[in-house]
């Protein structure tokens, strides 16, 4: 039933952490911690959600266990930063393999510079596909929040790409 979603959560630590080897510790925990309070789980209600939610727990917890701060945001366009995917494989077409490797990395790292509840939200829903409830629900506030977070994110996300796009001549100013 939960190992379902290992390789969502694995995704999801990854952007949390920036870090192959923090997002395998993360998710190792949170099965760990899964199990240990399988009793209090209550069949037919939301695994995944629940999941997600240890997830964060885990990594919030962490955060401050090491005594840094929980962190808003990256610095935009890092280069140097792993990228939250893995690479992507031989395409034999090259626009394919240009728009996996190069833009993607791209918006990874436009990603990585949202502050930390609008990244959460955008990668809850966007990105693994929970609903709004859900997100809310791993997130501990009420479903506005998840919204108005997600707009903000999105709305971010926009600005950074566009200006990357502009910069790169992808897009022309003023568009």
């Amino acid at each position: 039933m939960a190992l379902v979603h290992l390789d969502a959560l694995y995704r999801t630590a990854l952007r949390l952490t920036h870090n192959r080897a923090d997002a395998e510790d993360v998710v190792q925990e949170t099965f760990l911690r899964g199990f240990r309070s399988f009793d209090r789980f209550n069949p037919g209600t939301n695994c995944r959600a629940w999941l997600f939610t240890i997830l964060r727990n885990v990594f919030l917890n962490r955060i401050r266990r090491e005594g840094r701060e929980v962190p808003e945001s990256e610095p935009a366009w890092d280069s140097s930063r792993e990228s939250a995917t893995a690479p992507a494989a031989a395409s034999a077409n090259p626009e394919e393999e240009f728009f996996q490797t190069v833009l993607h990395g791209d918006v990874d790292r436009a990603l990585k510079a949202l502050p930390l509840p609008f990244r959460e939200a955008v990668v809850l829903v966007d990105l693994e596909g929970l609903s709004y409830r859900e997100a809310a629900e791993v997130l501990g506030c009420p479903l506005g929040t998840v919204m108005s977070r997600l707009s903000r994110g999105r709305h971010l996300l926009r600005q950074a790409l566009a200006r990357f796009a502009r910069e790169h001549g992808y897009m022309k100013e003023g568009e």
